[in-house]
């Protein structure tokens, strides 16, 4: 059995809260943490005061094509690239730097989610190495934004330049919409009261 010095063991602990911190799941820390199973879930109640959420990680290329998260994975992974590239970044590291930035760039709304979690950014780095995805520039903004490496990208639009039809109507935004509207027709009635 081999015996682990007292300070990698600790910058293995501090690498586990950093990535809990920031929203891993259990599979990512156990891919890129050496401790065990049983101190990565103790440490993750410990830290979130409930125990990490069960199910399979994300294995499907296809979310990171759809339109919104299309341009946040974008944005993720040209960040990514361009601190492998300039900053001597690697490994987890440069996933935890370049989410980092993103978070930045892409604050989630009080209360909510960011759209990409950094269990998602992780699976985009490794969709990238075993060459499932892709950048291609847009043919008309020239942005690099992910594609399927297997698809034909000569023409390539991306989801800013060439919107779908349906961009941005959500549920919540239509829910918003209606709320926004009742509010103003009780403004009126409370103005008409007011007058007459």
């Amino acid at each position: 059995m081999s015996k682990k010095s007292v300070v990698s063991e600790a910058q293995e602990i501090q690498l586990a809260i950093e990535l809990i911190t920031l929203g891993a799941r259990l599979q990512l820390l156990e891919s890129e943490v050496s401790l065990s199973r049983e101190r990565l879930i103790k440490l993750y109640k410990e830290l979130k005061g409930v125990s990490p959420p069960k199910g399979m990680l994300p294995f499907s290329t296809d979310w990171f094509l759809t339109w919104q998260p299309n341009i946040h994975s974008s944005l993720f992974i040209n960040i990514y690239n361009f601190l492998v590239e300039n900053a001597g970044a690697s490994g987890v590291q440069a996933v935890m730097k370049a989410y980092k930035l993103y978070l930045e760039q892409m604050p989630a709304a009080p209360g909510e989610e960011p759209l990409l979690s950094l269990t998602r950014a992780w699976t985009l780095v490794r969709f990238f190495q075993s060459n499932m995805l892709a950048l291609a520039p847009c043919g008309k903004c020239k942005g690099k934004f992910v594609v399927n490496a297997l698809d034909l990208n000569r023409d390539y639009l991306c989801g800013l330049c060439h919107m779908p039809s349906r961009a941005g109507k959500t549920r919540k935004a239509k829910d918003a919409a209606v709320l926004d509207a009742a509010a103003l027709d009780a403004a009126a009635r409370e103005d008409a009261a007011g007058e007459g």
